[in-house]
């Protein structure tokens, strides 16, 4: 009799993760940012039927990368047990909080088991509060942990290299032309440093916005308004250096200005009151010099 095959756990486990960080590295990346009135998500992702961005419940949306089928049967899941929630008990029970621990339950669950293959998939959920600080982001990778997440974060393809280039340039405050510049600037850059162009076509974008009256502050931003944002965002950057420029030629206007007021500034105490036949001539070589000055 033939003796089975041993493979440790630590071994056994260390090749399910670099299986399924295979199967996430080959999706196209998303981008999550915080701005002044929420939260941006932005991917890139051509399909207009197969969303990566997606609503959960009231102040809740879901971001994944990885395997559709996978991660689709998530978002079903998520969408179920807010529902339920917020039917049996109140609206406000049902948070991004709660949400991410189911998610890194049944994550956790499925990558441990041996049963079946772990999810190649990496999940953000977010939820927009009153103010910028109140809001939350949470990543989980497929292994169901969780990650508490502050400002911006990047999963899939070559999110290291998207989430340094964001940390070095996201700030607190910014507009949301602001940090949707920001999000396709580093989906452009490419794992060799070099940059592409992408058009309004190629993403996905969608809002989760503190300041819409409603109750639902999910929304996506498509078409036209979405080519608008980045024209803006192009035109505002031109307009920043046109303003440079005539800051540069102010100061020359001013002095032109002054140098011609000159003359009438030093003629005007020269003329003594009720003596007009006995006033100091002008001399026209001195005022001529004053007007070259």
């Amino acid at each position: 009799m033939s003796t089975p095959f041993y493979v440790s756990p630590q071994q056994a486990m260390a090749d399910r993760a670099e299986y399924a960080r295979k199967g996430i590295a080959r999706g196209r990346s998303v981008v999550v940012l915080q701005y002044t009135d929420g939260i941006v998500f932005v991917a890139e992702n051509p399909s207009r039927a197969l969303h990566k961005v997606s609503e959960i419940y009231d102040r809740i949306a879901f971001a994944a990368v990885g395997k559709y089928n996978e991660f689709e049967n998530l978002r079903i899941g998520g969408v179920r047990y807010a529902d339920l929630r917020g039917f049996t008990y109140h609206r406000e029970d049902v948070t991004a909080r709660g949400l991410a621990n189911v998610y890194a339950q049944t994550l956790g669950t499925i990558f441990s088991s041996n049963a079946e293959k772990p999810y190649e998939v990496e999940l953000i959920v977010a939820e927009v509060g009153p103010g910028p600080e109140d809001d939350q982001i949470y990543r989980l990778p497929h292994d169901g942990s969780i990650v508490d997440e502050h400002g911006s974060v990047a999963v899939g393809g070559n999110s290291d290299q998207i989430g340094n280039y964001l940390d070095q340039r996201h700030r607190d405050g910014m507009t949301l032309g602001e940090a949707l510049k920001l999000a396709v600037e580093s989906l452009s850059r490419d794992n060799n440093g070099g940059e592409r162009s992408l058009t309004a076509e190629q993403l996905e974008v969608a809002v989760l916005d503190r300041t819409r009256p409603q109750q639902r502050k999910f929304k996506r931003i498509l078409g036209s308004q979405l080519s608008r944002l980045l024209e803006e965002d192009a035109a505002a950057t031109g307009s920043c250096a046109d303003g440079d420029e005539a800051s540069d030629d102010a100061p020359t206007d001013t002095s032109a200005d002054a140098s011609e007021d000159a003359p009438e500034a030093k003629e005007a105490p020269a003329k003594p009151a009720g003596k007009a036949k006995g006033a100091p001539k002008v001399d026209p070589d001195a005022s001529a010099d004053d007007e070259k000055k």
